[in-house]
């Protein structure tokens, strides 16, 4: 039996103060998406100037990645994921998603 698959992308950014957070759904996590993910982020809050703490994952750092204007990428030491605050959301999300099986994506 050949068993199909079919998987989201959950992007996201939280702000550690305030606890404000933007979040989208892509259908892959690669450069295209995440450069999209940055635009619709910058214009949602086109007033203010980002930086933004990410990994070093491959589609961080591609070289063709065009990031907005008001965006700067900082990116924390390769061994430590723990320094970024969106990693700890990731761990409390997947404790209650860990080996569910949906009848959907919905």
């Amino acid at each position: 039996m050949q068993w199909n698959f079919q998987a989201l992308w959950l992007y996201g950014l939280v702000e550690p103060l305030t606890g404000d957070s933007f979040f989208y759904e892509f259908c892959h996590l690669d450069t295209v998406c995440f450069e999209k993910f940055l635009e619709l982020f910058a214009q949602a809050y086109p007033e203010d100037i980002h930086i933004i703490q990410l990994d070093n994952g491959g589609c961080h750092q591609a070289l063709d990645l065009s990031l907005p204007e008001n965006v700067i990428l900082l990116f924390q030491p390769p061994p430590k994921p723990e320094v970024n605050p969106i990693e700890r959301l990731w761990l409390e999300i997947k404790k209650f998603l860990k080996g569910e099986l949906f009848t959907n994506l919905d």
